[in-house]
């Protein structure tokens, strides 16, 4: 690489913070390259994105993503590098439910995207009528189906196992993990394993079947003691020697002619310019557009199709003794059928062993996926009021929560809807007209922690071989292959 060479990072979430990590510490842990200049850009307050963690009650509560799917080597890696293993969690129970018919009912515990490998949890699990268990399993003896090139969830399982496995198990897996509908999402893209499957064989039960176990790969499920703001703290102290800036909002992008001492100039609300070699946008697809737009406008419009949606957390902390069942799981998912207002509730204090307590109670409640923005139309306390009457609805709250936070999170869950392989086509064949600019973040490949870690890592290799002169760049976005780990959005 030449001497001086300049990378610019806009976006200070996650999949911003990782990208300057991996572009400073290429080998993992260690000093920042003299040659590589890397500056981060922020247009917020703080660095984080959607990690951000609050006081709640004594508790240090999650209110955007709450765990990392850490299934692959380069985000164990990560948090072994960041000093964070010894301080990981990891849940105290696998087991979870749905309410449903007006009762918490236990999932079936073997299931992929709430689809299970085998029929018989679902007779056991009180879930499904008899009738709805045997509609399931006939799966086992339907002949292949036929399905167009980008099927959509319900295209893809609805036919092979039944509206009532659909609706009971499949839909409020996809509420919990995208905010989306299965009918409008695709399965390619958000379901890949279960995408794979489906495809390559004429049983998806058989299929699920012989997959490798997910708690064989890495870590599986954790979090840090302490918030997941401490991932991001870590991130920060090991970008000691880039230059990271917040309140600093990128307006415009333009490149420069072959005769320039750099590749591109950002323009700031400011005024101020700021000239790199190689800039990588992590921001959301609705950001990242506009900036695009003078650049390529086959980019911006391929952006421009990755839809967005809103949700809100709702934390909630109560005495234990006015619960009106056992905390015996890791909480619940809720149908859209059911027509309630929560998506979904995770007994954070059952769930995490280190936010165990003798007295109270913590609950982490989601509100809004696609279709169902009614919470953006609520007051504070009118929403923290739903949340609360649902709880009591469901496990018998007895009284009002002592303590209750309540985080917005508007426009913050891609949706990868019908055609999202076919527009990621598109933006790495515009991106590849533009060498040196790059995207990454959960409008791709995969909206939680560990997939958007895992686009940085990519993407951090991608910039770096492009200013070694190395083999060409798709901009960071991969134009084959698949990747979700669905823990809820971070950019």
């Amino acid at each position: 690489m030449g001497e001086g060479r300049r990378v610019v990072v806009v976006g200070g979430g996650i999949s911003g913070l990782a990208t300057a990590y991996f572009l400073t510490h290429p080998r993992g842990a260690g000093q920042v390259p003299p040659d590589r200049q890397v500056t981060l850009l922020e247009s917020g307050p703080r660095l984080g994105g959607k990690i951000l963690t609050a006081d709640v009650a004594g508790f240090a509560v999650d209110t955007g993503p709450d765990a990392i799917l850490a299934r692959t080597g380069v985000v164990e890696q990560l948090l072994r590098d960041l000093d964070l293993i010894d301080r990981l969690s990891h849940p105290a129970s696998r087991r979870a439910y749905v309410w449903t018919r007006g009762e918490l009912r236990p999932l079936p515990p073997t299931s992929l995207f709430g689809v299970p490998d085998t029929p018989l949890p679902l007779l056991r699990s009180r879930v499904l009528s008899p009738w709805g268990a045997l509609r399931a399993g006939a799966d086992f003896v339907l002949p292949r189906q036929a399905l167009p090139p980008d099927p959509t969830i319900a295209q893809l399982l609805r036919p092979r196992f039944g509206r009532v496995v659909f609706d009971l198990l499949v839909e409020p897996m996809l509420g919990g993990v995208h905010a989306g509908r299965a009918d409008v999402l695709s399965a390619r893209s958000a379901v890949p394993e279960v995408y794979v499957a489906a495809r390559a064989n004429r049983s998806t039960y058989l299929a699920l079947r012989r997959r490798e176990p997910p708690a064989s790969r890495g870590l599986g499920m954790v979090t840090v003691q302490g918030g997941l703001s401490r991932l991001v703290d870590a991130l920060r102290r090991e970008l000691a020697g880039a230059t990271l800036r917040t309140d600093t909002l990128v307006t415009g992008i333009e490149r420069l002619g072959p005769g320039e001492p750099a590749a591109y100039r950002l323009r700031l609300a400011d005024g101020e310019p700021v000239d790199a070699d190689a800039v990588v946008l992590a921001t959301p697809a609705f950001v990242s557009g506009p900036l695009l737009e003078p650049l390529s406008r086959q980019a911006a419009a391929a952006l421009a199709g990755i839809p967005y949606v809103g949700v809100a957390t709702v934390s909630l902390a109560y005495p234990l003794s006015v619960i009106g069942r056992p905390l015996d799981g890791t909480g619940f998912l809720v149908p859209p059928k059911e027509g309630r207002f929560l998506v979904g509730c995770t007994w954070s204090s059952a769930k995490w062993p280190h936010l165990a307590d003798d007295e109270l109670a913590m609950f982490r409640c989601s509100v809004g996926r696609y279709g169902d923005q009614r919470w953006a139309d609520l007051g504070d306390d009118e929403l923290v009021d739903r949340v609360h009457e649902e709880l009591a609805a469901s496990m018998g709250v007895g009284e009002r929560p002592v303590a209750a936070h309540l985080q917005r999170w508007p426009m913050t869950m891609p949706q990868y809807t019908v055609g999202h392989e076919h527009r990621l086509v598109t933006l790495a064949t515009a991106l590849r007209g533009l060498p040196g600019l790059h995207v990454t973040g959960a409008a791709y490949r995969g909206v939680g922690i560990a997939s958007c870690i895992g686009q940085a890592a990519d993407t951090a290799a991608s910039v770096l071989a492009g200013l070694d002169g190395r083999a060409g760049s798709d901009g960071g976005v991969r134009a084959d292959g698949l990747g979700a780990d669905g823990l809820g959005a971070a950019r």
